[in-house]
C-alpha cells in the first residue's frame, strides 16, 4: 500500500497544528470525481485550462453508466475505481497512487491510519486527496491538535469535519481515497488521441461492474436509459441525476472537440455531432416538472424524450466511428503492446 507514497514526501519536524489549502475549491458542475480533480490538480499547478478540457482528456467525460432502474449511483457505478481514476490521472500525464476497499475487512483499522498519514503528507506539499465522502469530494486540510480533517464536497461553502477515527467510514460498504504528485508534459495530439480511445474503451464495454449486469456503460447505458424511462418503473430522482449528468458531459465533450479539431481535421464530423447532442440536450427542462418532492421527469413528455435520447445515440455511434478510423491511422502502444508478464485478468 506504501509503494509510491513516499515520493510526496513530508515536511520535516511537522508533527502537530493545522494545515489548510485555502486556495483548493472544489465546485460542483461536472462528475464529483472530475470536479474534485479539477480542484486539486489546479490549485497545485498540475493542470492549466478549462474544466471541459480535463474531464475529457482524463477520459471522465465519455464515461456513461446506467443502472437498469436508473438509480442514481449509478453516476458513480463506473467500474473499477481504482482502475479508472488512475488511468484519468495517467492521461493528464500526473503522477498518482490511491487505496480503497471495504470497511468491512478486518484490516480496515490498519489501512485507515496509514491513509490517514499520508493524505496528511500530500496536504503538507500543497495538494488535496480525493476522498469518497460519498460522492467524490477532497480532503484540503487537518488540524492534529483535534484530530480532523477539512473535507469539501462542492455543494456548500463551508468545509465538513471528519475525525481521523471516522475516516472511511460512510454509509457505503467502501472507502476510497487518491493523491497526486509531480506531472510531465505529454504533447497534446497524443493526448487527444488518448482521449478518443478512451470514449471507445468506454462506447464499447456494455458492464462496468461484471459480472453484476444491473448497470450498463457506453451503447448499452443508452438502451437500459431508454427502456426504463419507456416502461415506467424508474427512480424519479436517479433518472434526474442521470441525465443531468449526461447534458453536461455531451457540452464537456462538444467543447473538448471545437478544441481538438484544429488539431484533427477530420474529427469535424464528429463536432458537428456533439454540437446537435449538445443543442438538443439543453432542452431537457422542457420535459421535466418541479414540484414540492422535487425536479422529476413529466411522463407525459416520456415519448419525446426518448426520442432525442434515440437521435442522440445514434449521432455518438457516428461519432465514435470517427474516433475509430481516427484512432487507426496513428500507433496506440498502450493497447498493442502486451506486459512483460503478460496480460492480466481480473481474479
Amino acid at each position: 500500500m506504501r509503494e509510491g507514497f513516499e515520493a510526496l514526501g513530508r515536511r520535516g519536524g511537522k508533527l502537530m497544528g493545522e494545515v489548510i489549502l485555502r486556495d483548493l475549491v472544489v465546485q460542483r458542475e461536472s462528475k464529483s470525481f472530475t470536479d474534485s480533480l479539477y480542484a486539486v490538480l489546479t490549485a497545485a499547478g498540475r493542470f492549466k485550462g478549462p474544466k471541459f478540457m480535463l474531464s475529457a482528456l482524463s477520459g471522465m467525460a465519455f464515461i456513461f453508466s446506467v443502472h437498469k432502474r436508473l438509480l442514481s449511483f449509478s453516476v458513480t457505478a463506473y467500474g473499477n475505481w481504482g482502475t479508472v481514476h488512475k488511468r484519468a490521472a495517467y492521461s493528464l500525464g500526473v503522477y498518482t497512487a490511491s487505496d480503497g476497499g471495504r470497511t468491512r475487512h478486518p484490516t480496515f483499522q490498519h489501512y485507515q491510519q496509514e491513509a490517514v498519514q499520508w493524505i496528511k503528507s500530500s496536504i503538507d506539499v500543497g495538494l488535496g486527496a480525493i476522498y469518497w465522502i460519498p460522492e467524490f469530494g477532497v480532503i484540503h486540510g487537518y488540524d492534529d491538535d483535534d484530530r480532523i480533517f477539512y473535507v469539501q464536497d462542492g455543494h456548500a461553502s463551508e468545509s465538513r469535519i471528519l475525525l481521523y477515527d471516522n475516516f472511511g467510514i460512510n454509509c457505503t460498504p467502501f472507502w476510497n481515497a487518491q493523491i497526486f504528485g509531480e506531472n510531465i508534459n505529454i504533447p497534446a495530439e497524443d493526448m487527444a488521441l488518448e482521449a478518443l480511445r478512451l470514449a471507445l474503451d468506454e462506447w464499447e464495454s456494455p458492464y462496468p461492474v461484471m459480472p453484476n449486469q444491473d448497470i450498463a456503460s457506453g451503447r448499452l447505458a443508452y438502451a437500459y436509459l431508454i427502456q426504463a424511462l419507456e416502461q415506467g418503473d424508474y427512480d424519479e430522482f436517479g433518472a434526474m441525476y442521470i441525465l443531468d449528468t449526461f447534458r453536461v458531459s455531451r457540452k464537456e465533450i462538444k467543447l473538448f472537440l471545437q478544441e481538438a479539431v484544429s488539431l484533427f481535421p477530420d474529427l469535424q464530423d464528429a463536432c458537428l455531432c456533439y454540437d446537435k447532442i449538445a443543442d438538443m440536450t439543453e432542452g431537457l427542462d422542457l420535459w421535466v416538472v418541479s414540484g414540492t418532492d422535487g425536479r422529476k421527469v413529466n411522463r407525459s413528455d416520456i415519448p419525446a424524450l426518448v426520442a432525442m435520447l434515440k437521435e442522440a445515440r445514434d449521432l455518438e455511434e457516428q461519432s465514435m466511428d470517427i474516433f475509430k478510423q481516427l484512432s487507426g491511422r496513428y500507433p496506440d502502444l498502450q493497447r498493442t503492446t502486451v506486459p512483460r508478464w503478460g496480460l492480466h485478468t481480473a481474479r
